[in-house]
């Protein structure tokens, strides 16, 4: 049987990486077996579900590389797609249940599934033989199906949900390992056969106490979105997260995930979650991509910060953008570390200020603007052996002559390539910063 898994999340506005770690890992899961993967969304909370929070769960997979087979936007015929809309559904298979004499209603409305009281054994592809002793209505009380209000319980949707969609193997976190004897229960009581079960390991805080939290940062995938991470370094850390190519790899792409990816490689140990490591990703994703998959995520970057990149040439944004790739992790950091190429009015640090502007290397500022105006060739060759010749002129180190140059042409002693943004710069905006007085 081809297989069928799915992602079903609720839309809350703000997508967990937990919950972007169980879609990344079925459709891995769907992909190596040539399966399909569903997006389901489980909007019964009608006050808190919203179209944002609809869209927030889109972006956030999309943004990741994850896309559905089957789910909302994009169709498929075993819809609709969202809770909301399949209550015929659910009173079709709550009729079954009550035929079959396993409900009862209590005085307060609430229909109740009558449990058999016995030893559910779960046999999980990750956890392995799990049993659950149910019989102690004490410690296991009879679920509740459907609400006073008339609406329903999570555990009786999804299970409808995933007989009626075909899905073959449920992989989900394994904080709902407990829930699963009950869920084993309905489907026995409707007749269907349980999907392969594989709850995957928890993503504990860093230091390994305790379950990651939404307060915790790194948590929503949004954040990654707007501090500018490389989608596919994040994507490749969220792949180490309870699941190794047993190769000690760290940077690995998602073409050779795929091949590699079963549930019999899915850890059993819980997963440290070490935002240090998906930054240092990050960075190595951003260094080794295509240079116009950089440019179009740096340009992205850069707008989203306010930056009017309109103003300028296209090829002049490109050629300084070109001059940041493998610099940074993290793009929020490029309006600072790039600033200077898109505004007149960069800020100059006052610490580099007080170091590398001073009355002794003031004569080294005038001798490097006198021979850069007068410079037949305006380029990068030409621009370094102006400066070298100088340096050995004042008989100082390259860097202790170049870093006044620097920090009058940029603000600061940290940035890209010297050679590289005098050019790009060009010989009118340079001999002007230049031409400032400190």
């Amino acid at each position: 049987m081809t297989p069928r898994v799915r992602f079903a999340p609720s839309p809350t506005g703000f997508l967990h990486v937990g919950g972007a770690r169980t879609a990344l890992f079925n459709w891995l899961y769907a992909r190596r077996t040539g399966g399909t993967f569903v997006l389901r969304i489980e909007d019964t909370d009608a006050a808190r579900n919203t179209e944002e929070a609809v869209q927030v769960i889109y972006d956030g997979l999309r943004w990741l590389g994850i896309e559905w087979d089957e789910g909302p936007l994009v169709g498929g015929d075993r819809g609709p797609y969202f809770q909301s809309e399949r209550n015929a559904i659910y009173e079709r298979y709550f009729q079954r249940l009550q035929d079959g004499g396993h409900l009862y209603t209590e005085e307060n409305g609430a229909t109740r599934f009558r449990s058999p009281r016995e030893t559910v054994v779960v046999e999980d592809a990750v956890c392995g033989s799990v049993p659950f002793d149910l019989s102690d209505p004490t410690t296991h009380p009879d679920m509740t199906i459907r609400r006073p209000d008339g609406s329903w319980i999570f555990h009786f949707v999804n299970v409808v949900d995933d007989i009626e969609m075909g899905i073959t193997h449920v992989m989900r976190g394994e904080d709902h390992l407990s829930n699963t004897p009950k869920h084993m229960e309905l489907y026995r009581a409707l007749g269907a056969t349980p999907p392969v079960w594989a709850h995957i390991p928890l993503i504990l805080k860093k230091d390994g106490k305790g379950k990651m939290s939404k307060r915790d940062e790194g948590s929503s995938v949004a954040s990654y979105i707007a501090d500018g991470y490389a989608p596919e370094g994040v994507r490749n850390f969220l792949c180490l997260l309870g699941w190794s190519p047993k190769d000690n790899r760290e940077k690995i792409p998602i073409e050779e995930v795929i091949p590699l990816f079963d549930l019999d490689k899915i850890n059993r140990r819980n997963a440290a979650f070490d935002l240090e490591k998906c930054a240092w990703l990050s960075g190595e994703w951003f260094r080794e991509m295509p240079p116009e998959r950089h440019r179009a995520l740096a340009w992205e970057a850069l707008v989203r910060a306010g930056v009017d990149l309109a103003r300028f040439p296209a090829e002049y944004v490109q050629q300084a953008l070109d001059t940041c790739q493998g610099k940074l992790r993290v793009l929020k950091d490029l309006p600072a570390y790039a600033g200077f190429y898109f505004r007149d009015d960069y800020p100059i640090d006052p610490a580099a200020a007080g170091k590398h502007l001073t009355s002794e290397t003031k004569p080294r500022l005038e001798a490097v603007r006198t021979a850069l105006a007068g410079l037949p060739d305006w380029d990068v060759t030409s621009i370094e052996t102006v400066l070298k010749t100088l340096a050995t002129q004042f008989g100082v180190k390259l860097g202790a002559f170049l870093q006044p140059v620097r920090v009058m042409l940029t603000g600061s002693t940290a940035g890209p390539s010297m050679y590289h943004l005098v050019e790009i710069l060009g010989r009118e905006k340079v001999l002007e910063r230049l031409d400032r007085s400190f």
